[in-house]
């Protein structure tokens, strides 16, 4: 069974000071002291097991959680029972936000790999923020970040055909992965090819068609979930008539 599991804190504590994601995760642009006193918030990482949920739809904000290793998908159930993937989440980026309004989570955190996070108590976190202005100003933007990707989201589905939504997707994901030191060019992607489907509002046969179509234009080259990105001004150019890449 999938499962969760908290790190022993004498050996694997967290260290904000001493994260390899630091840079583009909630300490950005905090001084040394400032850092230290947020590494207080983190008593211990989780292990998360691929398929485990971090959180579900329903359950009470208890943490904010920080990526460190892996990678997650959110989700909610439509009416039918049916999956709707509402976003991924790498390495630097926070999970649980969603939850900040009605302390409750409106969707479920799945790992797709085994992952590693760091859990920030929100409760905590809001009083040290109040301490911190820089600290307030690093959540503001990360709150301000989530609503610009729901704005990029309804603007692709408005705008994009199925070929551009793909191209968007994994242009996007490209420049994530570039940001955290990764080949920009070549890369796994976690997520199966049923889940971009979900998240890009597209059948899984239209995604397969679109694959074909980037391959067919010596733009992307896809071999199972291994991802060779041939031209990478060519997928811009395919977009630009639309809008920026999306957020994921």
């Amino acid at each position: 069974m999938p499962e969760i599991r908290a790190l022993h804190p004498h050996h694997l504590k967290a260290a904000c000071s001493s994260c390899s994601v630091m840079e583009l995760c909630l300490p950005l642009g905090m001084t040394g002291p400032e850092v230290e006193r947020l590494d207080t918030l983190i008593v211990q990482r989780l292990k998360v097991k691929k398929g485990a949920a971090l959180y579900r739809a329903g359950d009470e904000l208890r943490s904010l959680y920080a990526v460190r290793i892996g990678s997650f998908k959110t989700s909610i159930l439509t009416i039918d029972g049916r999956e709707q993937v509402t976003g991924f989440q790498i390495p630097g980026e926070m999970l649980g936000l969603d939850a900040i309004s009605t302390d409750l989570h409106a969707c479920n955190a799945v790992a797709l790999e085994d992952s590693e996070v760091c859990p920030i108590h929100f409760a905590q976190l809001e009083k040290l923020a109040h301490d911190l202005p820089s600290l307030q100003h690093n959540l503001n933007k990360i709150l301000s970040r989530e609503i610009v990707r729901d704005h990029d989201m309804l603007m692709m589905m408005g705008n994009m055909n199925s070929d551009e939504r793909l191209a968007a997707f994994l242009l996007n994901l490209s420049q994530r992965l570039k940001t955290r030191g990764y080949s920009s060019t070549d890369f796994v992607l976690k997520m199966r090819r049923e889940e971009v489907g979900s998240y890009l509002g597209l059948r899984l046969e239209t995604i397969c068609r679109g694959i074909a179509h980037l391959r067919d234009q010596e733009l992307v080259k896809i071999s199972g979930r291994n991802v060779k990105i041939l031209n990478l001004e060519g997928l811009k150019q395919l977009i630009s008539g639309c809008h920026r890449p999306p957020a994921c």
